[in-house]
């Protein structure tokens, strides 16, 4: 059945000790105000407004490889999706420019087919969603310099294909930079140094991941220490790994699944204590 009758009996029920929740903020934010009053064990893995940085010493050809699979693999509608481009100012105009290069070829259709790199958005609301945030996004003055509308290709149909899209000249305030659209909309926004990349990146709600491109061992160990995020890839993007720990901070959710972490996220410590005195002590002395 539906979570709405499925999963409130869950996480609502007293058998139920223990929940795990992969979704939207909203409702794990309802999953987990419901479990508290059973004061049950919750895990949320949440969504996410994930910051793609990269330093001007970056390898560019790795880098928008990285940038592009991180935004547009499964249409954006991933919760690690890297859907905020931070560029450093230098090598901005550089890699804009092979960005859009290789995202302009992008073969959009049938998600069965092995050739299709771009799919449709998994609903009509959805669908919808995603048209309105890059309509808001053009009026707040972000610059479109690709896509931006309903795929209009014989490949695609009448189905929910939104074109990939690129903004530039966004500011981080923007909604297009602080909401989760899910879906394959990418936005661009420049930065000066490391500790502004690093305050841009962490001013949003969220923080399940991050990305950071640079050949500095030192920028990369220091940066990724800074970063509010329960991941942070270095010169690559979306590696993930049963044996590695993934969830969130902040608004992205709470606990581990993966690794050792998620394993005790199912466990409760008990202590036990058994006497091998041969007499039983006296009870009005504290020991």
């Amino acid at each position: 059945g539906y979570g709405r009758e499925v999963g409130e009996a869950l996480i609502s029920h007293p058998d139920v000790a223990k929940v795990a929740f992969t979704g939207g903020s909203v409702t794990g934010r309802h999953v987990y105000e419901t479990a508290a009053g059973g004061l049950k064990r919750v895990t949320l893995e949440l969504g996410g407004k994930s910051p793609n940085i990269v330093f001007e010493d970056a390898d560019i050809e790795d880098a928008v490889k990285g940038a592009i699979s991180g935004i547009f693999a499964a249409s954006g509608q991933t919760c690690v999706a890297g859907s905020r481009l931070l560029l450093q100012e230098d090598i901005h105009d550089e890699f804009v420019e092979r960005l859009l290069r290789t995202a302009e070829t992008a073969r959009m259709g049938d998600p069965m087919d092995m050739d299709t790199q771009v799919g449709p958005v998994t609903t009509p609301p959805q669908f919808d969603k995603v048209l309105n945030y890059i309509s808001i996004a053009k009026e707040e003055g972000a610059n479109c310099l690709l896509g931006g509308r309903a795929a209009q290709r014989p490949e695609c149909g009448d189905g929910w294909f939104v074109e990939p899209t690129i903004f530039d000249d966004v500011s981080n305030d923007m909604r297009i930079a602080q909401e989760e659209v899910f879906g394959p909309v990418l936005s661009i926004i420049r930065f000066r140094d490391d500790d502004e990349a690093v305050a841009i990146a962490n001013d949003v709600m969220y923080g399940l991941a991050a990305g950071v491109w640079t050949q500095n061992v030192r920028r990369s160990i220091t940066v990724a220490d800074r970063l509010q995020a329960g991941t942070v890839w270095v010169n690559t993007y979306r590696a993930v790994s049963f044996m590695s720990p993934f969830g969130g901070y902040k608004m992205s959710g709470i606990g581990r699944e993966n690794g050792a972490d998620a394993i005790r996220e199912y466990l409760q410590t008990k202590s036990v204590w058994i006497s091998t005195a041969s007499e039983v002590p006296n009870p009005f002395v504290l020991r």
